[in-house]
C-alpha cells in the first residue's frame, strides 16, 4: 500500500540556502555510516549519563535524588507543551523534502518561530508556578530544582527541532558532534554545581547549562547547512498551519506517552516520598542508558520509511534492524533479572540495595523498550501518528491503575510492574499500526523471539552458578564471558545467526576499520 507524499508548500529556490546543502562532509551518509554514528552518539550520552547519574544518586542521597528527579519528571511534561510535537512533525516533512535545501530550510524556520513563542511561554509559566507546586509536594526545597529545569525546558525544546532534522536528513555525524558538546557541558556544569553545595539545584541549573550550549551549537550546524533562511523569523501561515495539522496528534501521543513515563514518578511522589522516588528512578536511569541502542538503529532508519518523491520506503532496512535489536536487547535480559542486586550495589552504592527488586521486575520493559523507538518512530514517519492515540492512552491508563491499586500495598515495586505490562500492549500495538502499511512478517518475528529467549535462558544459567549477590572480580569476569558465550553458543545452534552472517559481518568489521585506515592516511 502506498500512500502519496504529502508536502507542505514551499520555495525550493531561495537564494540564501547553500546550493549543495552544505559541504561535501556534511552531506548524507548511508545507512550503515548513520547507524554507526546513531551509535556513537548514544554512546557518548550513556556514559555521560551513567557516569552523571552516577555521581548525583551519590552526592544527592536517596531524598536529594528525589528532589532532582521530581524536577525532571515536571520538566518532562513541560516540556511536551514547549515541543507541542513540531520536532517530529517537521521531521517527517523534512525526511520526505531531504533532497531539497530550500524546502528544508524553510519548513525548519517555521517549525522555530513556533518554538520560540511556546518555549518561552511555557518556561515563563514554570518559573511563575514553581513556588506553588513545590508546596503542593511538600517540599518547598524544590522550588529552585524547578526553576532550573524551567531553562532546560526552553533550551531542550530547541535543541530538539535541530536534531530532528539532523535525523531526518541523515546527517547523524552532526548529531553526534552536537550531543557529544551537550552532553560534555551538561555533565561538567552539574558536578561542578552539586560538589560546590547546589544539591538538587546545582544539578537542575547544570542541565539548563548543558542543553543551552547545547542548542547553540546545534543552531551554528543548522545555519552552515542550510543558510540563513533556516532562522528568518518570518514565514508563511499556510506552511506554518500545516505543520501544526500533524504536530496535534503527535503532541496527543507525545504527551500521553510521556504522562505514560512519568506517572510512576507522580504517583510514588505523591503516595510514598521524595526517597522513594529516587528508590525507583536510580534503576530507571539505567534502563534509559541500555535502550540507547535502539535510539540509535530508529534514528538511521525510520527516516527511510517516509515515503519519498519517488514513492519508495526502505522496509528491508525496517525488518532486519528489528531482528538485530530484539537480539541484542535479549542479551541484556539475563543480567537484569539474575545479577540485579550486585549491579545495582556496584553501580548505584549499598543505599540502594532495595532497588535491585525494581530493576529485575523492568526486564519485560528493558527488552520491549530496546525495539520501541523503532517501531513508534516508523508509525510517525509512515504518516499514521493519529492512529497511535488509543495505544498510548490505555498503555497510560494500564500503568497507572496498577500504580494506584498498587503502590500502597507493595511499594515503588508497583511501579515497575505497571510500566512493564503496559508496554506489553503498547509495543505490539504499534506493529499491527505498521503492518496496516507495510509488510512485516510476524512468524519470523515470533520465531526470533523465541529463540532469543532461550539464549538469554541460557545465559542466566551460568549467571546464576556465578552468584547472585557478592561477586567476586573473577565471578564478574566469569559470568560475563561465559554468559555471553553461551547466549551466542545457544543463537548459532538454534539457527537464528548463521555461519555466514557472522563471517559476513566479521568482513564488513574488517573493511570498514581498512577504511578508516585508508582515510586517515589521506588526511580525510
Amino acid at each position: 500500500m502506498h500512500i502519496r507524499p504529502y508536502h507542505p508548500a514551499v520555495d525550493s529556490s531561495a537564494s540564501d540556502v547553500p546550493a549543495d546543502g552544505g559541504s561535501e562532509r556534511s552531506r548524507p551518509a548511508g545507512l550503515l555510516r548513520n547507524a554507526t554514528f546513531g551509535l556513537l552518539a548514544q554512546v557518548t550520552t550513556s556514559v555521560f549519563t551513567a557516569v552523571l547519574t552516577l555521581y548525583l544518586v551519590r552526592a544527592l542521597e536517596p531524598s536529594g535524588f528525589g528532589l532532582f528527579a521530581l524536577a525532571l519528571t515536571i520538566g518532562g511534561i513541560c516540556l511536551l507543551l514547549a515541543d507541542a510535537g513540531m520536532s517530529n512533525s517537521a521531521a517527517r516533512f523534512i525526511a520526505e523534502r531531504r533532497d531539497n535545501p530550500g524546502a528544508i530550510a524553510q519548513l525548519f524556520s517555521d517549525a522555530l518561530r513556533l518554538k520560540l513563542v511556546l518555549g518561552g511561554l511555557v518556561a515563563l509559566a514554570l518559573v511563575a508556578l514553581a513556588e506553588p507546586i513545590a508546596a503542593a509536594y511538600g517540599h518547598p526545597e524544590l522550588t529552585w530544582p524547578l526553576r532550573g529545569i524551567a531553562l532546560a525546558v526552553l533550551a531542550n525544546a530547541l535543541l530538539l527541532l535541530c536534531l530532528q532534522t539532523f535525523i531526518a536528513t541523515g546527517r547523524l555525524r552532526s548529531n553526534l558532534r552536537v550531543i557529544f558538546l551537550e552532553s560534555a557541558m551538561e555533565s561538567t556544569a552539574s558536578i561542578t554545581l552539586v560538589a560546590l553545595g547546589g544539591g538538587a539545584t546545582g544539578a537542575a541549573f547544570g542541565r539548563a547549562i548543558g542543553y543551552g550550549f547545547g542548542a547553540l551549537i546545534a543552531a551554528l550546524a543548522v545555519r552552515s547547512l542550510y543558510g540563513n533562511l533556516a532562522f528568518r523569523l518570518r514565514g508563511s501561515m499556510r506552511r506554518a498551519r500545516e505543520l501544526l495539522t500533524y504536530a496535534g496528534p503527535l503532541f496527543v501521543t507525545n504527551s500521553a506517552y510521556t504522562l505514560y513515563s512519568s506517572v510512576d514518578v507522580l504517583l510514588i511522589g505523591a503516595l510514598l516520598n521524595a526517597a522513594a522516588v529516587g528508590l525507583f528512578s536510580a534503576p530507571m536511569r539505567l534502563m534509559v542508558v541500555l535502550g540507547l541502542v535502539g535510539i540509535a538503529v530508529s534514528n538511521a532508519v525510520a527516516p527511510r520509511l517516509a515515503l519519498s518523491d519517488s514513492g519508495h520506503r526502505d522496509v528491508a532496512s525496517f525488518r532486519t534492524s528489528l531482528r538485530l535489536l530484539m537480539i541484542f536487547q535479549a542479551a541484556l535480559v539475563a543480567p537484569v533479572v539474575v545479577w540485579a542486586e550486585p549491579v545495582i550495589v556496584l553501580l548505584l552504592g549499598a543505599d540502594y540495595r532495595e532497588s535491585a527488586d525494581v530493576l529485575r521486575l523492568l526486564a519485560p520493559f528493558m527488552f520491549l523498550a530496546g525495539i520501541s523507538p523503532l517501531i513508534s518512530n516508523a508509525v510517525d514517519y509512515l504518516g499514521r501518528a493519529a492512529r497511535r492515540i488509543p495505544i498510548v492512552f490505555s498503555a497510560l491508563v494500564i500503568n497507572a491503575v496498577i500504580d494506584v491499586t498498587l503502590i500502597p500495598i507493595i511499594g515503588v515495586e508497583a511501579g515497575a510492574i505497571g510500566t512493564s505490562v503496559a508496554y506489553m500492549v503498547y509495543v505490539p500495538g504499534h506493529m499491527w499500526l505498521c503492518r496496516q502499511v507495510i509488510d512485516v512478517p510476524l512468524r519470523p518475528l515470533g520465531a526470533t523471539l523465541a529463540r532469543v529467549l532461550a539464549a538469554a535462558a541460557a545465559m542466566a544459567a551460568v549467571l546464576l552458578a556465578s552468584g547472585t549477590r557478592e561477586l567476586s572480580a573473577g565471578e564478574w569476569i566469569f559470568g560475563v564471558l561465559g554468559g555471553t558465550a553461551a547466549f551466542c553458543v545457544v543463537l548459532v545452534l538454534s539457527r537464528e545467526v548463521s555461519l555466514a552472517e557472522l563471517r559476513a559481518f566479521v568482513a564488513l568489521v574488517r573493511l570498514r576499520a581498512r577504511g578508516r585506515t585508508a582515510g586517515a592516511a589521506s588526511g580525510d
